[in-house]
């Protein structure tokens, strides 16, 4: 019997089940979903419209390759380049985060034929070669990954960028918030200053939206706090609810040429369907609305519980940092109060839940987060006492 390659580790948990915020386990038990799964459900479970929608066009036709006029993909830029302030940019899509950075890497090379890359410390931006080698983790940089061409500067460290970006960079690429590396908010001076020294040396730049994007941080893209235009912009998680979509909006300042770039799956019928769905929704629930309030709600609560050494985030995007590792609070999270939670490195909780998540989920959660760490200071203490 064939295996499986063993490289995720599981929790014995199997969902038969979702809606909304909630999963099922094949036993019939109810979790809280406040991860969707790495910030991909954006609009909640099996949302009746979403499920609609994607069956209709299931019965219709599902694919068909870009060698023949795909209406959807049209549509999908439409309201794309609409709700996200970004009428004038063209779309690329493609089927994932890594895939749409490769792209936009790519692309600002062939714009102006340079092979300089500059990322920042703490990034990650996918697992395929060039995305992977702009990435700031070498246990996931296989020797293939030829990686010398790219340079590390320090996160949110404006005046780091004035010297290390030149007229031999290619390329800028940087999260707005970055989500593996902890949840780590650009600042607008930062942001600003890369925008500025991009323009003065012909350098690309890259905003990977890809986790930050989509309405998750109570704008469509969270760099658009900072009062600044990026000149591509990646995404992928939030795009379509589950069903693998990726893209990237390309500035006009870009000239599109046949077999410039390509994909065999991308633009598809059914993801595009997906995604129209996801903006669809978006919109007419207010869910980025919806992702600033119970952001803040979600925050709020946090700080009233306190115990933590640092809270960060915008929207539904937050990440609790302790002076403890987090996977024992995680874990007793997940199998004693039934809540899916995720974690950045040893000592962070990140939250990602659906943009659609409302009061009652927050106030499940809060308790839960009450009653865990009343739980850890009175062992701490008890271990106190008997030294």
């Amino acid at each position: 019997m064939a295996e499986l390659f063993n490289v995720y580790p599981l929790y014995d948990i199997e969902p038969t089940r979702a809606q909304g915020s909630y999963l099922w386990d094949v036993d019939g038990t109810r979790y809280l979903d406040l991860y969707g799964g790495h910030a991909v459900i954006s609009v909640g479970h099996t949302h009746p419209r979403y499920v609609t929608a994607l069956t209709d066009q299931l019965n219709k036709i599902s694919f068909y390759s870009n060698s023949v006029k795909i209406p959807q993909q049209q549509e999908l830029a439409d309201k794309l380049g609409a709700l996200s302030d970004h009428p004038d940019y063209s779309l690329f899509l493609c089927n994932s985060g890594a895939e749409a950075n490769e792209n936009a890497l790519k692309l600002a090379s062939f714009h102006n034929g340079r092979t300089q890359v500059v990322a920042f410390t703490k990034s990650f931006h996918g697992r395929t070669a060039g995305a992977v080698a702009a990435t700031d983790n070498a246990s996931i940089v296989a020797p293939i990954n030829y990686n010398k061409h790219v340079s590390f500067l320090p996160f949110n460290d404006a005046t780091s960028v004035l010297t290390g970006i030149t007229t031999e960079t290619c390329a800028v690429i940087v999260e707005g918030i970055q989500g593996v590396g902890g949840i780590q908010v650009a600042t607008d001076d930062f942001l600003q200053t890369l925008r500025r020294r991009c323009d003065e040396t012909g350098a690309v730049l890259i905003l990977d939206g890809v986790q930050c994007g989509y309405g998750r941080s109570g704008k469509f893209f969270s760099h658009q706090f900072s009062g600044i235009e990026a000149d591509i912009i990646s995404m992928a998680k939030g795009m379509g609810n589950g069903f693998p979509i990726g893209g990237i909006l390309i500035s006009p300042k870009f000239k599109a040429s046949y077999g410039l770039l390509g994909t065999t799956f991308g633009g598809n019928h059914l993801a595009c369907t997906a995604g129209i769905a996801v903006l669809d929704i978006m919109k007419d629930e207010g869910l980025l609305e919806n992702a600033t309030r119970m952001g803040n709600y979600f925050m709020d609560g946090i700080r009233q519980i306190g115990g933590y050494k640092d809270l960060r985030g915008r929207g539904l995007m937050i990440g609790i940092e302790y002076d403890f590792p987090v996977d024992a609070l995680r874990k007793t999270l997940l199998f004693e109060h039934k809540q899916f939670t995720g974690v950045a490195g040893k000592t962070i909780i990140r939250l990602l839940p659906s943009l659609a998540i409302g009061v009652d989920e927050a106030d499940q959660f809060l308790e839960a987060l009450r009653m865990c760490l009343n739980t850890e200071q009175t062992e701490v203490a008890t271990e106190n006492t008997v030294k």
